[in-house]
């Protein structure tokens, strides 16, 4: 690997901070408690939220978790049920990105703004646990980064429709 190939590894860091209802420590490290949460927002550039759905989920992401967020920040929800409040404001405004596999409403309407807004991403709600999981969230990513490093074309890339141009794409 050439030298400038191995500094813009090095500008990609890629810290997993899991969250959970209690604090406690796993084989992999430190799970914080949820209620940590809102101090960890304004450090991270994403967010991916998988969660049940449950008195204490429900919202969880309202508009204060979302102003948390610092500017360009991406969201991932697919977790179970309403835990992500509206971000059409958001989303509309630039500040955030999103990527949903679960909306409020749900199913999203036809029509529904998000629906065309840059920067949001909808996906058909039709994810599943496997085993495979834990370590396929961590690696997919981190072997993303290092294709776009090394200058590789990127794994399933997607074509955008906001009309900025014609090869306009996003991994």
């Amino acid at each position: 690997m050439g030298a400038a190939v191995a500094h813009r590894l090095d500008a990609f860091r890629c810290e997993v901070v899991p969250m959970g209802r209690t604090r406690r420590f796993t084989p992999a490290g430190l799970v914080r408690r949820a209620a940590e949460l809102l101090g960890v927002l304004p450090t991270v550039d994403a967010v991916v939220l998988c969660a049940p759905l449950t008195r204490w989920t429900r919202g969880m992401f309202d508009a204060h978790a979302l102003a948390r967020l610092k500017d360009g920040a991406m969201l991932v929800n697919v977790a179970r049920g309403e835990l992500v409040d509206t971000v059409v404001r958001e989303v509309r405004s630039g500040r955030l990105r999103v990527a949903l596999d679960v909306t409020d409403p749900e199913p999203l309407p036809a029509g529904h703004p998000l629906w065309g807004l840059p920067g949001a991403l909808i996906t058909p709600h039709v994810a599943a646990f496997i085993d495979a999981f834990p370590a396929m969230s961590v690696e997919f990513p981190r072997g993303q980064l290092h294709r776009y490093a090394c200058g590789e074309e990127l794994y399933n890339v997607v074509l955008t429709t906001s009309g900025r141009g014609a090869d306009e794409r996003a991994a």
